[in-house]
């Protein structure tokens, strides 16, 4: 046995009898000696993207993958491995950290379309901050923690790093990869990848509901591969298996360059390269695997098979069992199922472990065994998440009331359970114990300078709210009061306008609305708070009046502004006023209509009127001369005009 198989298994050994297991099986997982790999051609239709956290532009790498700056971090800052020239990936050099500045709680938040995804983080800390102090931390995917990670690390992940990956769902949109501060450890991430997979892969019928972290994905026979390429479509990771096998009579290992049938296919799209390699035993005897597990969880096995060896060229002539912890699982005949250089895969669950340990082993029944592929996944149950309205509810607040940073309000406000939630946020579980919900907002004398958003009115659970002491501006949004709501404090700020109505239709007990600059009647049925056992305080502000304590409101004041007599008596003036116009209208318009209207007529009409009646004066008189004269001589026939 080389040196290095040695190291190897003394590693395994270690391995399985550190606490932090998981920590320590993602140091198996170390991209050591990883060949780079020949692209392959992605699907157009499946999402997929890399982060190179704390790096400073996009670059596309040797393999000809995509490198995206740093983004869609709500935190932190980004730093430099101490031995650059140690990592040959460019992404592997940078990295970002979260310091306590920035809460204990940071996220990446990466807006993707509902579907199933892989989901892949480099961690690193090669003594970056000079403390020589590998920091304590967890690392939570939708609200579930995945990836703990304990001080101190070993010594090889500490230097070189360690890949970790898992399967999941993500349904809202948005995958939320969050750290969380152990004591006062700022949490470390190098790189996220994520990679859009076949919604039914992995038997998602049954594990759907489950998140798929990796505890192991063997290429047996072979050197690793996959890493930092798309040899795999769903951009898996396969790690030689030597570290992990163990044989009393030796291993061969076998390889083919003929194609195999199978592969690439829906739902799994298991690569080629997989199965073009494979290991056997020597002489006979038994092939074995150890896997180091965390034996509070259950496990998905899944093993590949093929037929390589053109020496087997019928069924029967290599027949072998697979006992996983002793239990005999199956019988495997390569050729009667599938035939020559055609893939092989099944999956086996297993469940109530109680070892660290779990052993796969490959006996013997005609010729020896062969294998080609191993993975192993811890079936990690999803916990509780915040019900969704109340999450954006809860994130309208955060940018209404203009959080700082050191709260550290990112990702879910209440999950994962095993967390605090956000900083002044108490939550509990609903009443089917299917989802989380908020219960209490307690952010006094935080000097919060903003408003409070309407949202507010989506936490529906809300019990007792306490923003006083800040300085607040804007209105009480009218949705605040649910009937949920029994403590309300938002004394001494700066909140202006009226009460609203859904205050006193609440099932309040205590309300401290003093010190603002709040107006108008208080509701009767707000103020009855304090009659019947509760308490309640108005003091000290800009306009309130209409209850004991308060000054008398004015004639036409009311909760709304104006009373219902203020109102009636606006609506008779504004009748009466109405009625003289139209009065004046008919008036001056409409009775004199007939021309009839009193204008007076221009100035020249005046002085032909007056020329004409001089004219019939003078007529007039020379008549009543002549007639005069006739008398006395003789009749005349003029009359008048």
């Amino acid at each position: 046995m080389s040196n290095q198989q040695q190291q190897q298994q003394q590693q395994q050994h270690t391995i399985i009898t550190m606490p932090h297991l998981l920590l320590l099986i993602l140091s198996l997982l170390t991209p050591i000696s990883l060949s780079s790999p020949s692209p392959l051609s992605p699907q157009s239709h499946y999402v997929s993207y890399r982060i190179d956290c704390g790096g400073r532009e996009t670059f596309t790498a040797a393999d000809h993958q995509t490198w995206y700056s740093d983004q869609y971090y709500t935190g932190g800052a980004p730093g430099l491995v101490s031995e650059p020239r140690r990592f040959p990936q460019k992404q592997e050099q940078t990295l970002r950290f979260f310091p306590v500045a920035s809460g204990k709680k940071n996220c990446y938040l990466l807006p993707v379309p509902a579907g199933r995804y892989h989901l892949r983080t480099f961690t690193v800390y090669d003594n970056y901050d000079g403390k020589l102090h590998p920091p304590s931390f967890d690392v939570a995917v939708d609200g579930t923690v995945v990836f703990p990670w304990r001080s101190p690390w070993p010594d090889d992940v500490a230097k070189s790093g360690a890949y970790s990956d898992l399967f999941a769902f993500v349904a809202d949109g948005e995958a939320d990869v969050c750290f969380y501060s152990i004591a006062t450890d700022p949490p470390v991430i190098g790189s996220i990848e994520v990679f859009q997979v076949d919604p039914l892969s992995y038997d998602s019928p049954a594990t759907g509901d489950l998140i798929l972290v990796n505890y192991g994905r063997l290429s047996c026979g072979s050197e690793s591969f996959g890493l930092g390429g798309l040899v795999d479509r769903f951009g898996r990771a396969w790690q030689s298996d030597r570290g992990f096998r163990v044989s009393s009579k030796g291993v061969k290992a076998l390889s083919s360059g003929r194609r195999v049938y199978g592969t690439d296919q829906r739902p799994n799209y298991f690569p080629e390269k997989l199965y073009q390699e494979a290991v056997t035993v020597l002489g006979g005897g038994d092939l074995e695997y150890r896997l180091p597990v965390d034996a509070k969880l259950d496990y998905l096995v899944w093993f590949h098979f093929v037929e390589i060896d053109v020496s087997v060229n019928s069924a029967g002539k290599r027949v072998f069992d697979v006992l996983v912890n002793g239990v005999n699982v199956r019988r495997i005949d390569v050729f009667k199922e599938v035939g020559r250089f055609s893939a092989l895969n099944w999956h086996y669950t297993v469940k109530d472990l109680n070892t660290t340990v779990l052993s796969v082993k490959l006996v013997p029944v005609v010729g020896t065994p062969i294998i080609s592929g191993l993975e192993n996944y811890a079936l990690v149950p999803r916990d509780l998440a915040t019900v969704p309205d109340q999450v954006a509810g809860m994130r309208a607040l955060k940018e209404s009331l203009k959080i700082p940073s050191r709260m550290g309000w990112n990702g879910d406000p209440c999950a994962p359970s095993a967390w605090d939630a956000w900083e002044g946020i108490t939550c509990r579980p609903n009443k089917g114990k299917t989802a989380l919900v908020v219960s209490q907002i307690d952010l006094g004398s935080q000097g919060l300078k903003g408003y409070i958003s309407e949202k507010i009115a989506l936490l529906l659970d809300l019990v007792s709210l306490n923003l006083s002491s800040n300085s607040l501006e804007g209105t009480l949004p009218s949705g605040l009061g649910h009937k949920s709501l029994v403590r309300l404090d938002l004394s001494n700020n700066q909140l202006s306008g009226l009460i609203p109505d859904s205050l006193a239709s609440s099932n309040l007990q205590l309300v401290l609305l003093n010190g603002n600059k709040l107006e108008g009647r208080v509701p009767e049925e707000l103020y009855s708070i304090g009659v019947h056992g509760g308490a309640i305080d108005l003091t000290a502000n800009k306009g309130l009046c209409g209850v004991p304590s308060l000054p008398a409101c004015p004639l036409f004041w009311g909760k709304d502004g104006l009373s219902i007599g203020g109102k009636i008596a606006i609506g008779l003036v504004s009748l009466v006023v109405l009625i003289i116009l139209l009065l004046v209208i008919y008036i001056f318009c409409i009775r004199r209509g007939r021309g009839d209207y009193e204008f007076g007529p221009p100035q020249d009409l005046i002085s032909i009127a007056a020329k004409r009646n001089r004219y019939q004066r003078q007529k007039s008189l020379m008549l009543l001369e002549m007639e005069t004269q006739n008398h006395e001589r003789f009749p005349t026939t003029l009359n008048p005009l």
